[in-house]
C-alpha cells in the first residue's frame, strides 16, 4: 500500500516518522522501482512514516511559517533507510509538513 505520493520537485527528500524523527537525504538515493515494488525511506523501531516532502536544498525545508536552511538541516542528513533524529522544535504536533 502506498504511504505517500508527492510531486518530485526538488533534489532532497525529507521523511518524518510518527515518532517525530526526521531524515533528509538526496532524491537520487531512491531507486526507480518496477510496478508493485516498494523502497524503505526510513527505518522505525515503532510506528511508521507520517509525512514526506521533496524540496530544493537551496530554498530550504519549510513547514508552516518555519524554514530550515541547509546549515540547519545538517544534523538530519543521512543515508536513505536510516533512523533519523528527533525533529526541531516548532514542528506541528500533527507530524505533517503542510
Amino acid at each position: 500500500e502506498a504511504k505517500a505520493c508527492v510531486p518530485a520537485d526538488g533534489d532532497r527528500l525529507a521523511g518524518l516518522g510518527e515518532n517525530r524523527k526526521l531524515l533528509v537525504f538526496d532524491r537520487d538515493e531512491v531507486p526507480d522501482m518496477t510496478r508493485g515494488k516498494g523502497v524503505i525511506l526510513q527505518r522505525y523501531k515503532d510506528g511508521g512514516l507520517a509525512d514526506v516532502r521533496i524540496f530544493d536544498h537551496t530554498q530550504g525545508l519549510t513547514w508552516g511559517r518555519r524554514t530550515l536552511t541547509e546549515a540547519d538541516l545538517m544534523p538530519y542528513v543521512g543515508k536513505r533507510s536510516g533512523a533519523g533524529r528527533l525533529a526541531a522544535k516548532g514542528l506541528p504536533k500533527a507530524n505533517r509538513f503542510r
